[in-house]
């Protein structure tokens, strides 16, 4: 059972590195950017997600004109075999950091970590700023500025922006 959860996985992976190849033109023609690209299943459903982001947020209006800019690209490339339901939005307040630039762009933020183990000092959720990252780690330094940790980043199950302006 778990080889068919790694196949959906990198199937995943697979799939959401191609709709974002296919989707970057489509941003840029509608001045948004891709901020996460997600291919998963909930249920019975798969669901392929595109989080858009713009400068002063992304309105409704952002979100159809991806949608209807993908359905040509998405039909003639056909990168998913299986049927899913499309989905485009803002990524939102709290919104999860995931990529290289995510960690870049938001140095000095204030986030959330929950981690997927709990740590012996911190525990599974904590605050802080992020005050370092790299390609397998980030930094987090507690609001007091007394605690540091370093975390890998396969050990949270999320990284999210806390209180996003």
């Amino acid at each position: 059972m778990a080889k068919s959860k790694d196949n959906a996985k990198s199937k995943g992976g697979a799939v959401c590195e191609a709709v974002r190849a296919l989707a970057e033109p489509v941003a840029q023609a509608c001045s948004v950017d891709i901020w996460d690209v997600r291919y998963q299943k909930e249920g019975a459903e798969w669901y392929l997600r595109i989080f858009i982001d713009k400068e002063g947020g992304v309105s409704i209006e952002d979100c159809e004109a991806v949608s209807h800019g993908l359905d040509e690209p998405l039909e003639k490339n056909d990168p998913i075999k299986d049927a899913y339901i499309l989905e485009v939005s803002s990524p939102g307040l709290e919104r999860e950091l995931v990529r290289m630039e995510h960690f870049e762009r938001f140095l000095g933020a204030d986030i959330m970590v929950h981690l997927i183990r709990p740590m012996e000092v911190l525990g599974r959720d904590f605050c802080g700023v992020l005050t370092a990252h790299d390609k397998d780690t980030f930094t987090v330094t507690d609001h007091s500025g007394e605690n540091t940790v370093t975390v890998n980043k396969k050990d949270a199950a999320w990284v999210k922006l806390d209180d996003f302006d």
